[in-house]
């Protein structure tokens, strides 16, 4: 059984998606499924997941995502007519989505997939879930049950809802908490948009420097590290905070070993795969109360605690945990069991083959035609969104093709 997956990347890329779908393929090809990943990629240039899955012998083929929508399109219809799958997943994809609509014609089924509770996987919905038939997806999964719930209180029409949510290894050792370490980790992209990387940076700042003994490690990249480095410069002089910047997804774990809590205060998650992992290895988790994700995760004093705030809240729950080691065994116990009963990586690429396999059917023997015009729906600035996680501001794609034409005009003049 052949499947196609699609996804973006660019150098450096981050995020519980990217390092979910570097799992997924190889579990399902031990499960004996086809994988092949077709990427969007920035101006070209390779990043760790393409990387990461062609050299574990998987097919990746790539182009540049800041070419125009319609030939984006295009690009992807002749890589499936090329090669045509038994199940298309257009993931993240927007070019994926808008291809659906020849894939149908096809008989090809597709599964989407709601990452996140944003404006851009609800314009998602609204556009392939729920918009025309025509370019609508057979299937859609949604990592958390908020998302779940979200989708089918609107009762999508020819759309079968699934829950899958992410799963982690659970490592045999487990954080060993006591009063000579206090350790607070943050695992993730640095990001303002969603993660408000600045005023997490701030919060570890101040309740680092007011709680004796407590130290903070930031892991993670992404397009707002700048202000990271500048707040730490300016404001975490004499406190134990570090920026460490990107960890390969198979080393995160070991590090997280060496913390005892993680703080995530982010606007909104889907289901965070850097909370997974922590809770796995013991970590005490520390969250932002949102709608999505968290509440099915974290329940407040039984796996670890939600705050109200990024302030005195949070300086208050830290300070709880800091000064009671019994506390944070007893949450870190509660949070490693919930892993190891409902969220193991073992469980999830069990579901997703399940449902991989029940989707397919037999092609009514059209082959996947490629028009000689791609026509697209107006456009949906919300599903625009997803630029700041793989894409630079439209200023940095202008500048750049402008210097290309400058430096076709030089070599004319020159050569």
């Amino acid at each position: 059984m052949k499947i196609t997956f699609c996804s973006y990347d660019k150098p450096g890329n981050v995020g519980g998606p990217f390092s979910w779908l570097r799992r997924l393929l190889p579990a399902l090809r031990d499960r004996g499924f086809e994988c092949e990943c077709l990427f969007l990629t920035h101006f070209g240039g390779t990043g760790p997941v393409l990387e990461a899955l062609r050299s574990d012998g998987f097919k990746c083929e790539s182009v540049d995502c800041h070419i125009r929508m319609a030939d984006q399109v295009r690009w992807l219809l002749e890589r499936l007519q090329e090669n045509p799958p038994d199940v298309f997943v257009p993931n993240l994809v927007v070019a994926a989505y808008h291809a659906i609509q020849q894939v149908k014609v096809a008989g090809i089924p597709s599964v989407g997939i709601l990452h996140s509770d944003d404006a851009y996987y609800r314009a998602i919905q609204d556009e392939f879930v729920f918009g025309s038939s025509k370019r609508s997806v057979s299937e859609i999964v949604c990592v958390s049950r908020e998302l779940e719930d979200q989708v089918s209180g609107r009762n999508p029409d020819g759309v079968t809802v699934n829950r899958i949510p992410y799963g982690v290894a659970v490592p045999e050792a487990n954080v060993q908490h006591n009063s000579d370490r206090f350790r607070i980790a943050y695992v993730g992209r640095l990001s303002e948009e969603q993660k408000q990387i600045s005023k997490l940076t701030r919060a570890l700042i101040q309740v680092c420097r007011r709680i004796p003994n407590a130290e903070a490690v930031i892991y993670g990249d992404g397009p707002d590290r700048g202000n990271v480095e500048a707040i730490l410069a300016e404001d975490g002089q004499g406190v134990a905070i570090r920026l460490a910047g990107a960890v390969p997804n198979e080393q995160i774990q070991s590090e997280l070993l060496q913390c005892d809590v993680l703080a995530l205060l982010s606007d909104y998650e889907g289901l965070p795969i850097a909370l997974l992992e922590a809770m796995a290895c013991g970590c005490v988790p520390v969250c932002l109360q949102m709608r999505s994700g968290i509440p099915e995760l974290v329940r407040n004093e039984v796996e670890g605690l939600i705050v109200a705030d990024r302030e005195a809240a949070f300086e208050q729950a830290i300070t709880r945990l800091h000064s009671d080691v019994e506390l944070r065994r007893s949450l870190s116990r509660t949070s490693r069991q919930r892993i190891i009963n409902e969220y193991s990586d073992e469980a999830s690429f069990d579901e997703w083959a399940e449902l991989l396999s029940s989707v397919v059917q037999k092609t009514n023997g059209a082959q996947l035609r490629i028009p000689r015009r791609i026509k697209l729906p107006p456009r949906n600035p919300a599903l625009e969104s997803v630029a700041h996680r793989t894409v630079p501001p439209s200023s940095i794609i202008i500048a750049a093709r402008r210097f290309r034409i400058m430096a076709g005009r030089m070599r004319r003049r020159f050569f």
